[in-house]
């Protein structure tokens, strides 16, 4: 049997058959003929991918789609963790997108004083909304919580030194240590206490005539149980005031509303953070607040100043889009009893598992008369983020037999691709991070990956 790659067409040949030159009306030049070389190159390699007839053309144009498709896009993600760092956390409020759109579409005020018709500051924007909602004196918005870290130290104890608690070292998402991300700003650690056992003592031997600030870390990504023991934030503001010191504490998780009738305690809201006395309270705007990613500071009307006029602050400022979308979601948290429905996070923290599983039932069902194999399993899902990581939340998930591997993949290649979940050999589709609106797109999706996937 002759090697059929002994006879592929040129370049030039695909490039004038009627289907690649419908492409090309649609597409550059230079993108289809890179699609066409990848595919002969494909062919070239593996005798099996050498089409026949007008097989020429779907390949090349699944090329081009592929080369076409933005690498940012939005997924659906069935992997029971609501807010998954690599899956962007929080997803907008309907009100946060709409003031993205309309703050994108054309000019803003966003350095314009529309009262007093002269320049103005980014950072007036969201302050009045996050001090009326937490009770701090004053507010900055950077763009994300390790930048409010740096710009605090920086401007409060560049040159000098920074005591804080052995058990509080920790390390945040993507490799990120909390010691190395205060040393970038130029202040030594002074390290207190033990792993499991810090009291407030040690911070008072610690102090020196050459002590910058007091840090506090709250520990949300991790527990420690048993033998243990810290300095609270309501014990260490007096010593920190005695001294002269601010007291830093790196809050993270921007929990604006307490979640305890979901199950869900031993996370302090902002307003409690910055009632317990520290000098700047540090939180994300991505994480359970359910906004954009940023990095919110709550403190002093002196100390927020003199954070503000750092130079590093132009480093970390956000930008008009940022500002947009956290304002409009701020300004929901003016409304409690519509705030657990129209922040997406607090919904799908809160959605029943009975509501999950009647949803997974209808989507198996749908799965099934489409000819996969599909049933309904009992789950537990998280919350994510860093925060409440002891958590579990009943959840429901879509089981699929078959080649999971294989079909894992092609969902992750899907046109709106679905991140699942492998385990005892079946992809699950966890419903406790999709939004009930998605349950169409996600059959779609679905069925998309079950016709090109071998069973």
């Amino acid at each position: 049997m002759s090697d059929p790659r002994r006879a592929l067409p040129s370049v030039s040949a695909l490039l004038e058959r009627a289907g690649v030159r419908a492409l090309l009306a649609s597409s550059a030049h230079a993108v289809v003929t890179d699609a066409i070389r990848a595919v002969l190159e494909g062919a070239r390699r593996d005798p099996a991918l050498v089409p026949s007839g007008d097989g020429w053309e779907p390949l090349i144009a699944r090329e081009v789609e592929r080369r076409e498709r933005p690498s940012l896009v939005g997924v659906l993600n069935a992997t029971g963790i609501v807010l998954h760092t690599n899956l962007a956390r929080a997803p907008l409020a309907d009100a946060a997108i709409a003031a993205i759109a309309d703050t994108a579409r054309g000019y803003a005020n966003l350095e314009y004083d529309l009262e007093r018709g002269e320049r103005g500051s980014r950072y007036v924007h969201c302050v009045g909304l996050l001090t009326e909602l937490t009770g701090a004196e004053d507010a900055l918005v950077v763009n994300n919580c390790a930048g409010a870290l740096v710009l605090a130290l920086a401007a409060t104890a560049r040159g000098r030194e920074t005591v804080i608690s052995r058990g509080e070292l920790i390390e945040i998402g993507g490799g990120f240590r909390v010691p190395e991300i205060m040393e970038a700003a130029g202040t030594t650690l002074v390290e207190v206490g033990t792993t499991n056992r810090t009291r407030l003592d040690d911070y008072r031997r610690a102090l020196s005539p050459n002590t910058g600030a007091l840090v506090k870390v709250h520990r949300s990504n991790f527990t420690v149980e048993g033998f243990v023991s810290e300095a609270t934030t309501s014990e260490l503001a007096p010593l920190a005031r005695e001294h002269g010191l601010p007291l830093i504490e790196d809050f993270g998780s921007g929990l604006m509303v307490s979640l305890a009738a979901l199950g869900l305690t031993g996370e302090p809201t902002a307003s409690e953070v910055v009632a317990h006395g520290a000098s700047l309270v540090l939180m994300s705007g991505d994480k359970l607040l359910g906004g954009p990613q940023a990095g919110i500071i709550l403190g002093t009307r002196a100390l927020v100043a003199q954070l503000r006029a750092h130079p590093l602050a132009r480093s970390y400022r956000v930008d008009k889009l940022t500002i947009a979308a956290l304002g409009a979601t701020l300004a929901l948290y003016r409304h409690p009893e519509r705030v657990m429905r129209e922040v997406p996070v607090l919904r799908l923290l809160a959605e029943p598992a009975d509501q999950l599983r009647a949803r997974a039932e209808r989507i198996a069902q749908a799965l099934v008369a489409a000819g996969a194999s599909a049933t309904v399993v009992a789950t537990e899902g998280s919350v994510g983020g860093g925060a409440f990581p002891t958590a579990r939340l009943a959840s429901h998930a879509v089981a699929l037999e078959g080649r999971a591997a294989t079909l894992e993949a092609r969902l992750r290649a899907a046109p709106r691709p679905v991140v699942a979940r492998i385990a005892d050999g079946r992809v699950l589709l966890d419903l406790r991070a999709i939004a009930a609106h998605d349950d169409d797109r996600l059959v779609a999706s679905v069925r998309d990956a079950l016709a090109g996937a071998p069973t």
